[in-house]
């Protein structure tokens, strides 16, 4: 952590649908720079925190801060608007659409005053990225569909770099891959921290787990059992916390 002040802070955050309880009492800081994993078994609550910090769903009570400033989501534009940006195991990519035109999806850059699309800039800047990142694809015009999955994995944790300024945001990002695929999507993850940005991942792999993060948060039905710094905890105890059971 490079800073103090946290980038993400969460404290008492609670989530009800209907007499549903989701979470409950969830307080979590994440610094730039830092990776912070997300686990538990299903039903934990993991998503339904994701889709909170991400704007998809306002707490039930609870606060949420960005570098200190207490932040209301009204929705998931608003908290893009604010730098978190969000990889979703489904990926939201257009499959249909070029690499380039992913990139920009929904914030295509245009030439004034006809409001033409500029595909000469925001390919220019993918194919920045994407060597950047070293990102291994055939061209920033292929066609979404034609790309494998790790390929595509890259392609949406390129956009998620490209527009976040403070936090990324991963659901469980290499649930589909095979171990190649996974391995170099796992570095990209790691660029991200280089990049100082905050990353809280969701995983159900508790090898990546330890690989990546530099703390754990666990999750159980809804509630936080606690958190543990990764270099000073075992798979023996998060398990532990995960099913309850010593």
């Amino acid at each position: 952590m490079t800073s103090d002040l946290p980038v993400l802070s969460l404290k008492g955050i609670r989530k009800t649908f209907g007499a549903i309880l989701a979470i409950q009492d969830v307080s979590l800081d994440l610094g730039a720079g830092e990776i912070v994993a997300l686990v538990g078994d299903n039903g934990a609550g993991k998503s339904t925190l994701i889709k909170i910090v991400s704007g998809v769903h306002r707490p039930t009570s609870g606060q949420i801060h960005l570098d200190g400033s207490a932040v209301v989501f009204s929705s998931a534009s608003s908290a893009r608007s604010l730098g978190i940006e969000v990889v979703y195991q489904d990926l939201a990519l257009a499959d249909q659409q070029p690499v380039y035109m992913n990139l920009f999806l929904g914030r295509e850059l245009t030439i004034p005053p006809l409001a033409l699309l500029n595909k000469s800039r925001m390919r220019k800047e993918t194919q920045e990225l994407v060597e950047e990142l070293d990102v291994r694809i055939p061209s920033v015009r292929s066609t979404i569909r034609d790309l494998s999955g790790g390929q595509r994995q890259g392609v949406a944790i390129a956009r998620a770099t490209h527009w976040a300024s403070k936090l990324v945001l991963l659901d469980e990002p290499t649930a589909a891959l095979g171990v190649a695929e996974t391995a170099k999507a796992e570095e990209l993850i790691l660029s991200l921290k280089d990049r100082n940005l905050a990353v809280l991942i969701v995983s159900h792999n508790l090898d990546q787990v330890f690989r990546l993060s530099d703390r754990i948060c666990v999750l159980r039905r809804g509630r936080q059992i606690g958190v543990r710094e990764t270099a000073a905890t075992s798979k023996n105890e998060i398990v532990s916390m995960i099913t309850g059971v010593d």
